[in-house]
């Protein structure tokens, strides 16, 4: 695995945060001097420092070891496939939280978005999309924008795109992944929807998906849940979305089809 330099890929973690030397070394409580060997190649730090240093720049699980790679040190966090044996347990948990949230839709999403579980409940979001896009892997946002996707059946369509786009650049910011950029750019690049006729009052309080499904009309807000203090680096890019409904007369047309 090639690794870019420790000192480089501080470098870049600082920019990304927009922090300084001295204020990473005076959040890490280490001497402004240390930190200049450390990113010059001029010293090297023992894995506590570099885990300290990730900390206080936030950085993911994958590109910590990446770090400790930099360094001659082993890697800290295993990475296991979801469907290993390993991961059983967390898998049933998924499997729990995705079922008790019907007869709302909610699926579980790996770190570049494509869907790795999903309860009953999201076929009212699927139905109409061309089966080409549900073929694993099968990207969520892409579902959502794409014109063979949910995009023709959203009701507020540039609100919901500028939404996920502007979620997709804060995640590219924060992560550098070049997969999530390529994915921002296809995005970006679909044409844009006519069928925008939104004209109700505007959500202050969270941005609405609001589709024409066959059933009739859902507006739903979505929440986003990660596992708390994971030590596995899949464990910690796995997402669950869970859509509630927006309004009364949604959460009866669900519970009514659940019924």
């Amino acid at each position: 695995m090639d690794v870019a330099p420790l000192g480089q890929q501080l470098r870049e973690w600082r920019a990304r945060r927009r922090m300084s030397q001295m204020d990473l070394a005076l959040d890490t409580e280490i001497s402004t001097r240390h930190l200049s060997f450390i990113e010059t190649g001029r010293s090297r730090p023992s894995p506590e420092v570099i885990e300290r240093l990730a900390e206080s720049l936030d950085v993911p699980h994958r590109a910590r070891n990446a770090l400790l790679l930099a360094a001659g040190y082993a890697p800290e966090y295993r990475e296991r496939a979801l469907d290993s044996d390993e991961l059983a347990a967390m898998r049933d948990i998924v499997d729990h939280v995705l079922a008790g949230h019907e007869p709302y839709p909610a699926l579980a999403v790996d770190r570049h978005w494509n869907m790795v579980a999903a309860n009953a409940a999201v076929t009212i979001l699927t139905e109409q999309v061309a089966p080409s896009l549900l073929a694993p892997p099968a990207n969520v946002l892409r579902i959502a924008l794409h014109p063979d996707g949910l995009a023709p059946q959203i009701v507020n369509y540039d609100e919901w795109r500028a939404h996920i786009l502007h979620r997709l650049d804060r995640q590219v910011e924060a992560s550098a992944d070049p997969v999530l950029a390529a994915l921002r750019e296809e995005l970006s690049g679909y044409d844009r929807q006519a069928n925008d006729n939104h004209t109700g009052v505007a959500n202050d309080i969270a941005v609405p998906l609001i589709i024409d499904t066959v059933v009739g009309r859902v507006s739903f807000v979505s929440t986003v849940t990660i596992f708390g203090t994971p030590v596995d680096v899949t464990l910690s890019e796995l997402a669950i979305e869970a859509f509630y409904p927006a309004d009364r007369e949604s959460a009866q047309l669900l519970q009514r089809l659940q019924a």
